[in-house]
């Protein structure tokens, strides 16, 4: 009987663990799209970093599916403890231990210096400043190895105009709670990234369930975007779409 009491504890203890586990619905239901993506891009690669890790679903759904990648989750130290709940329920050997990346300062070099030949990032050049979208390109070519990729997922605007109404009302949101965030222009984006190095070489549509853009630029860059947004409390469907840019 006393063994029964044991395990019942230990039981309720794991749950309520676990029950502190960040969530992420966006994440849910943009991972398997993403995957395609990455399974082609990152099929040579052997060290990716992602930056931003967020919840760490995307770190450790893609470390699973993608074994023979070493995934390295970096983010703040404040989201370290949700991170590292996920990657103790699912295990996966090949999915570091989050590492501090704070994107205002010099980037943490991975245990052991591993060459770093790709680098991954969701949602994040419209939560930070300007001037830190800025400094992630610039500091970009400091952190990657010769003919490393870089893909980037997140909503964009093009020529100045929102892709959605759904856009434009994330954008409100975005800007009410720090008005240096916000929908970056895409073709902003891409002066960053030429400044870089990187340069823009074709593109052709897809289809996935809903409708998708895959922009193929070349080896080296990729983005993908897309109108699937989540507010604090609403998740917004409305024309999702994914665009995926390769540059070298």
């Amino acid at each position: 009987m006393s063994a029964i009491i044991a395990f019942q504890t230990i039981r309720r203890i794991i749950d309520l663990y676990m029950m502190n586990k960040p969530f992420s619905q966006a994440c849910e239901n943009n991972k398997r799209p993403i995957l395609d993506i990455l399974t082609t891009v990152f099929s040579e690669n052997k060290h990716v970093r992602e930056i931003g890790s967020g919840t760490g679903q995307h770190a450790v759904f893609f470390g699973h599916q993608l074994p023979h990648l070493t995934w390295q989750t970096s983010d703040l130290s404040i989201n370290h403890q949700g991170i590292n709940l996920w990657l103790d329920e699912v295990g996966s050997a090949n999915v570091q231990r989050p590492i501090v990346i704070d994107l205002d300062k010099t980037w943490s070099m991975p245990k052991g210096d591993l060459p770093v030949d790709g680098l991954y990032t969701a949602n994040t050049l419209h939560i930070i400043s300007w001037a830190l979208v800025v400094k992630f390109f610039e500091d970009i070519k400091l952190n990657l190895a010769p003919n490393a990729k870089l893909c980037i997922y997140g909503p964009f605007n093009y020529e100045g105009k929102f892709s959605s109404e759904s856009n434009a009302n994330f954008d409100l949101w975005l800007k009410e709670r720090d008005v240096d965030s916000g929908i970056r222009n895409i073709e902003e984006i891409l002066l960053l990234a030429n400044s870089a190095g990187l340069t823009l070489i074709e593109s052709e549509f897809i289809l996935f369930e809903a409708t998708f853009l895959l922009m193929v630029l070349a080896d080296r860059f990729c983005i993908f975007v897309d109108t699937l947004l989540v507010s604090t409390l609403l998740l917004l469907y409305i024309d999702s779409s994914v665009l995926v840019v390769v540059l070298e």
